[in-house]
């Protein structure tokens, strides 16, 4: 995939050397324009209302997974397709009144879809404002398979929008912002396909909580004996990859068992959601790198992203909380290793 520029607009487009993710910013000032923004769609977008367009476009892909936000302030229609073998997950930032999606109303707490080779036909308001992820419909129904243990196409079925709360759709609009702007803030960490793998899990993680229904049925009742042997086995797994980023999908994937009853093992067990022990663990990772590190050539920022860190804020403040001091002072006390 490569970072474009198209004539007649205010851009900022970068692509890595190794096409391992690429990056897009772009000003627009005609709906035709921003309608070609999205990489590998095809679209067409009609100016229905009076006045001067104006639009911003933000897009960060790696891997399998496409994040964008786009901005216009104009009634617009969208028609057109997105990539072939794709699923589009969205949600509003900011809307001045109601949309008309695909045949129904789309409003600010609505969570809208489109698969692949589907139609998109979209009447924003005036000031329209979205947030959404485009990703290879394969991987994240995969993961979905591995470690929630549910069909989510089969859930979505022909529908264009999701049904959710408006705290669901809060979760995902808050989560997919903070992705942007920590890209945003930090794109190149994206060389590290420690960090992508984390992230795109993190991503499709979040949009399957988002289109998970309320669940009140009861917690299902597990053997003792076979909770324990799930954390020990996922402990002996642990301590067979001590210097690897694991991740909650890999223990899910490799213990053939789902998120949920994972997390009611480790939380019955050892009184710790996986999550967190998993954090800790990788904590603990970038202690020792930072440690032997040399700190006239070695960045914080680069090992904490080896080590799956994505929110590098979010790092810092758990690094602190974890030992007590910044991963600045304990890469500032570092003993490098010596060479013969």
């Amino acid at each position: 995939m490569d970072a474009h520029t198209l004539a007649g607009r205010d851009s900022n487009t970068r692509a890595a050397g190794d096409d391992a993710y690429s990056v897009v910013h772009l000003d627009t000032r005609d709906a035709d324009d921003h309608a070609a923004c999205l990489q590998h769609w095809n679209q067409r977008y009609d100016q229905l209302s009076a006045g001067t367009f104006t639009g911003r476009f933000d897009e960060f892909w790696f891997d399998n997974v496409q994040v964008f936000r786009e901005r216009t302030n104009q009634v617009v229609h969208e028609i057109g397709t997105s990539w072939e073998g794709s699923r589009t997950i969205g949600v509003p930032v900011e809307l001045d009144g109601t949309g008309w999606y695909c045949g129904e109303p789309c409003e600010l707490d609505s969570i809208i879809t489109l698969k692949g080779g589907e139609d998109l036909d979209y009447r924003t308001p005036r000031l329209h404002d979205i947030v959404a992820v485009t990703t290879d419909v394969a991987a994240f129904t995969d993961y979905a398979f591995r470690v929630e243990h549910r069909d989510v196409e089969a859930e979505i079925g022909k529908r264009r929008i999701i049904p959710a709360t408006a705290d669901q759709a809060a979760t995902l609009r808050s989560f997919l912002l903070t992705v942007l702007a920590s890209l945003e803030a930090t794109p190149d960490l994206l060389r590290h396909p420690q960090m992508r793998k984390g992230l795109e899990q993190a991503i499709y993680a979040s949009i399957v909580a988002a289109i998970t229904p309320r669940d009140d049925t009861p917690r299902p009742a597990t053997p003792c004996r076979t909770r324990q042997l799930i954390v020990d086995r996922a402990r002996e797994y642990m301590r067979a990859h001590i210097d690897a980023p694991i991740t909650v999908a890999d223990l899910c994937t490799e213990l053939r068992v789902s998120r949920r009853t994972l997390q009611y093992s480790f939380q019955d067990i050892l009184n710790l959601n996986p999550v967190s022990f998993l954090r800790a663990l990788r904590l603990n990772g970038v202690r020792r790198e930072l440690k032997s590190a040399d700190p006239a050539s070695h960045q914080i920022a680069d090992i904490a992203a080896r080590w799956g860190f994505w929110h590098l804020s979010h790092f810092a403040s758990d690094y602190r909380a974890m030992f007590g001091e910044l991963p600045s002072d304990t890469l500032r006390q570092a003993t490098p290793p010596t060479h013969a």
